[in-house]
């Protein structure tokens, strides 16, 4: 099970992470509360074992700038966020994650998108994902897709994790307020979900 933690912002969050056994560290490159400056999140990258991917998360920004932050920052994955549509991810120089929110028009959507992974999140509320809110997992099932490029995410914490993927058999799954306490990374919540999803 891949386990990719978003919303990395301290040295200190994306080393538990890291040797609790995260095998994604996630970026945050647009309008959030964990939002990251390149330079910041250049200097976390450089501490980070080579096994261990580096995800950049975008939402309606310029190929020019991703891929402008993405060479600064050493990223391994872009992870678009927004309404890119496929052309647009057609023209990134680096494997893409795709997110898209579970309303049955965006899912229509998702076999045709070129993307390494669909990360499927609750449908946007105030920002574009890391809500810390569940969707109802059962309107995956009927999702005739290739669960090896599925990755979960939306409101998943160390008490849900388990159940979430006993009925969606997804390849990884996407945590970012479930392992947070008060707006900012616990490390024991960081340790203690990593640990359920790879139970």
């Amino acid at each position: 099970m891949l386990v990719k933690t978003c919303g990395i912002m301290t040295n200190e969050a994306a080393s538990t992470a890291v040797l609790s056994g995260a095998d994604l560290i996630g970026f945050v490159f647009a309008p959030s509360k964990r939002y990251m400056a390149p330079e910041q999140a250049a200097e976390i990258a450089k501490t980070l074992p080579s096994p261990i991917k580096k995800v950049g998360v975008f939402v309606n920004e310029t190929a020019k700038t991703i891929t402008a932050i993405a060479g600064k920052v050493g990223l391994d994955y872009i992870q678009l966020h927004g309404d890119e549509p496929a052309a647009f991810a057609e023209q990134l120089p680096y494997p893409i994650i795709k997110a898209f929110p579970a309303t049955q028009e965006s899912l229509a959507e998702l076999k045709d998108y070129p993307c390494d992974y669909y990360l499927i999140d609750s449908p946007f509320g105030g920002n574009r994902g890391g809500n810390g809110t569940v969707f109802d997992w059962t309107v995956l099932k009927d999702l005739n897709v290739d669960t090896n490029k599925l990755i979960l995410a939306g409101g998943l914490t160390p008490e849900n994790v388990q159940e979430a993927i006993s009925m969606t058999a997804p390849v990884g799954v996407d945590v970012s307020s479930g392992i947070e306490t008060n707006g900012r990374k616990d490390l024991s919540k960081i340790q203690k979900f990593i640990k359920q999803a790879k139970g």
